[in-house]
């Protein structure tokens, strides 16, 4: 199986005027985004279809891109979300035996337009001294359109701040997915972005999996009697999600245990009371040290925000918006980033990175058995004492997961 490497010239165009020409790659035309870098070697198939890049022109800092094409087992949602695709050197053939047609080949297919042949080193650097910026990718007739009018789009192209992508990556209806382990009960699963290895993790624990559109309601929810609810993954602009905060803090009033993952932590900052705020590029691969402040533990993980949590990192603090006592659980070491939340006094924690980790390393994955375990607990003690206080159902709940925490 072979790659097509054309010649068709192609430009990727920043905001501060920097433009980079190189060859058509993907579908020709026109696209505009927040232009990212993503530092994995492995595993493009998982992050283009990580549906967290919507809105966003992902670079690739490795620079030989398709060498194993692309099956239809790894994809980690029903399509390719990255708005451009920007990569070095394209393999010329694909050598897989899973392969069912090349990286290109997909790329066309969903209608990404992408530019190959620069040096992604170059845009990398930039991107780390001025920060995320908004670009485009113009091949095509759309190459051929003078230079101050490629800029004047990309100018008055959308920003990410303030931008609530949700409903462009959650699904329209509920969707179930049968526990594939002892059954626990059911989870709602509030779809902001979802990854399928996330849901996956989730039914090997235990859980009936019931993926809700962004749009749900409290009652909708309430509606499935569930055991526990966990928000996703996703893109955008979390201070732009006030429906999501809203309905998380009556999931946390109605003392449902709740895991949250990415925009799932920053979503549980913000319904704590905390702010959030935009980090300069991003943290965007499968090789980020963070630090588990319960273990010592120091986890390689893998990452894709451009947001993050405004909370103290060193003190237990009362949640500005009545929820008891919460404290930074997890720590980046690269930059001191908050990449983790445990509420004290409820049954509430999140990660800021992916323990799913689809591709990327395993060893968060844990995170799963302690939701799973929290949940479990918080059972127990209300099938033995009936309504508990929330303090107490949370304080047993992690006393049950430090054996797990320090293995």
């Amino acid at each position: 199986m072979t790659a097509l490497i054309t010649t068709e010239p192609a430009v990727l165009v920043l905001e501060d005027g920097t433009r980079y020409t190189g060859r058509a790659y993907g579908k020709r035309g026109e696209t505009l985004g927040e232009v990212v870098f993503a530092t994995g070697m492995t595993g493009y198939q998982e992050t283009i279809t990580d549906p967290s890049y919507a809105g966003q022109i992902v670079l690739q800092t490795a620079p030989h891109i398709g060498n194993t094409g692309v099956n239809d087992e790894d994809p980690e949602s029903r399509r390719i979300w990255v708005a451009g695709y920007v990569v070095r050197d394209p393999s010329r053939m694909v050598s897989n035996w899973r392969a069912n047609r090349s990286l290109d080949d997909a790329l066309v297919e969903d209608g990404i337009v992408g530019i190959s042949g620069i040096d992604t080193r170059a845009v990398t650097r930039r991107i780390r001294s001025s920060g995320s910026m908004r670009g485009g990718v113009f091949s095509g007739e759309a190459a051929k359109l003078d230079a101050e009018e490629q800029l004047r789009r990309v100018r008055e192209a959308p920003g990410m701040a303030g931008r609530n992508l949700s409903a462009e990556v959650s699904v329209s209806e509920v969707e179930v997915t049968p526990a594939t382990a002892d059954r626990i009960g059911n989870l709602a699963v509030l779809d902001l972005g979802v990854k399928k290895s996330t849901i996956d993790n989730l039914a090997a624990r235990g859980f009936d999996v019931h993926v809700f559109p962004q749009s749900a309601t409290i009652d909708e929810i309430r509606a499935i009697e569930p055991v526990a609810a966990f928000y996703s993954n996703g893109p955008g602009d979390p201070a732009a999600s006030d429906h999501h905060v809203e309905l998380l803090r009556e999931v946390l009033s109605d003392g449902l245990p709740f895991f949250g993952i990415c925009f799932g932590n920053q979503l549980l900052g913000r319904a704590l009371g905390f702010g959030t705020y935009k980090l300069p590029f991003g943290h965007r691969g499968i090789n980020q040290p963070v630090l588990d402040k319960t273990t010592g533990r120091v986890e390689i993980t893998s990452q894709n925000h451009g947001f993050a949590v405004d909370a103290p990192l060193d003190q237990v603090i009362d949640s500005p918006n009545g929820f008891g006592r919460v404290e930074v659980s997890h720590i980046g070491l690269n930059d001191n980033v908050v990449e983790g939340l445990r509420a004290l006094d409820i049954p509430a924690f999140s990660v800021q990175y992916h323990p799913e980790a689809a591709s990327g390393p395993h060893d968060a994955n844990y995170l799963f058995d302690r939701f799973r375990d929290m949940v479990t607990a918080t059972q127990a003690l209300r099938q033995a004492q009936g309504p508990a206080p929330a303090a107490q159902g949370q304080n047993d709940a992690q006393d049950s997961t430090q054996e797990d925490n320090n293995a």
